[in-house]
């Protein structure tokens, strides 16, 4: 399956699907970030397909488009989003139907949204943690596909408690985006 990974800031997530051994053929961003540079430096092929707005003139269904068109010309069969700031429109979910992936910080359906950790403190949950999930129209509903738990912690803030759940999602979105490469993904307990 040929990989193509979407980011909008440093590429972390980016460095620990390579350093897993996974092949990405493409690394596509919503406007410049350093994960361009990290996909430079790494061999990987970049493109930038870069949002023209970020207020309400923003039009999601052409941009969406766009960059269905430059993941489709480039041959992608499957899309992982990497901290991708951009929420797609259903010409995404059309022409890549159950082939995106996405990582949360949390465990979903608890805490969706942009704000996941600050919620989950918010809340005082003993145990939050990562998921990946097959993304859809509806942000953060889609099948989940893997999850890990992430305690805690009584001296946590945002920050502490936000590193934690990275270095979590670090070995899980990797393993799991492996698990679908080789047609073994579990979706809920069921062979996808």
């Amino acid at each position: 399956m040929r990989l193509a990974v979407l980011a909008s800031g440093t590429g972390s997530i980016l460095e620990a699907i390579v350093d897993a051994g996974l092949p990405v053929h493409l690394m596509v961003t919503d406007r410049p970030c350093r994960a361009l540079d990290l996909a430079a430096s790494l061999g990987i092929p970049t493109r930038v397909v870069e949002r023209a707005s970020f207020g309400d003139d923003f039009d999601r269904d052409t941009y969406t488009v766009d960059l269905v068109d430059v993941l489709a010309e480039a041959g992608t069969d499957l899309v992982a989003m990497a901290g991708f700031g951009t929420i797609l429109a259903q010409p995404a979910y059309d022409r890549f139907a159950g082939r995106i992936l996405n990582t949360h910080p949390a465990l979903l359906p608890s805490f969706p949204g942009w704000h996941a950790v600050a919620d989950a403190m918010a809340h005082g949950v003993k145990v939050t943690g990562c998921t990946v999930h097959i993304a859809t129209l509806e942000v953060d509903s889609g099948p989940i596909l893997a999850q890990e738990a992430v305690p805690v912690l009584p001296d946590d803030d945002e920050g502490s408690l936000h590193e934690r759940i990275k270095a979590v999602e670090r070995h899980l979105y990797p393993e799991t985006i492996r698990a679908v490469m080789e047609n073994r993904a579990v979706l809920m307990g069921e062979p996808v």
